[in-house]
């Protein structure tokens, strides 16, 4: 179901990655309207698409419908690099922790009055299975404040690393989140199967 992409095999993913810059483009630039984002070709592209970057891909029969983004805290990050402002204590910078970034699934493959749609669940288990595997422990996000009880509900740990800002017209808190083996159990409990997330452990980390 999730495809791990990085340095090590990027190259073997062409296609399925153009498929991510158009969705990334649909949802932050289209949808939310992050004009600063834009650009001529419709593909939102940032400078944290670099080496360093763990693109964990959503495919059904080829096509994307959903994606994320994990970038390491001990190097320029989002949080560090754009949003320092969302962060009143010292900025989290550990090879145990990763930054989540740039979360977005099909409007098709959204949840409907569910805690999380299949999609969603899928990709939240794979940065648990991921971080299983790579020593990782927790997540650095920039959210919406409402996302604060979906992530408890799933059982990571989740301390807040400054107040909530308004940053273009929504508002964003960003916080820590720390998951583990009982996190995994409850999302497969959530999704009614234990089967793994991710289609391919190996190279995991670039």
């Amino acid at each position: 179901m999730i495809t791990i992409v990085n340095s090590n095999n990027i190259h073997q993913f062409g296609p399925e990655m153009e498929q991510v810059y158009k969705l990334r483009n649909q949802v932050f630039v289209q949808e939310k309207g992050w004009a600063n984002l834009a650009r001529p070709d419709n593909r939102e592209i940032d400078q944290f698409d670099n080496a360093d970057a763990v693109h964990m891909l959503c495919l059904i029969d080829g096509n994307l419908v959903g994606y994320q983004r994990m970038l390491p805290t001990t190097k320029p990050y989002l949080l560090s690099s754009v949003y320092p402002q969302l962060c009143e204590d010292e900025l989290p910078n550990d090879s145990t922790t990763w930054e989540w970034t740039r979360y977005a699934v099909l409007k098709e493959h959204r949840a409907r009055g569910r805690i999380l749609s299949p999609v969603a669940n899928h990709l939240l288990s794979a940065i648990v299975e991921w971080g299983l595997q790579n020593n990782i422990t927790s997540v650095v996000i920039e959210m919406q404040p409402l996302w604060l009880l979906r992530l408890v509900q799933l059982h990571f740990r989740v301390f807040p690393l400054g107040i909530a800002q308004v940053i273009d017209g929504e508002e964003v808190l960003a916080v820590q989140a720390f998951f583990d083996a009982r996190t995994l159990s409850r999302l497969q409990e959530v999704r009614g199967n234990s089967v793994p997330s991710i289609t391919q452990i190996s190279s995991m980390v670039g």
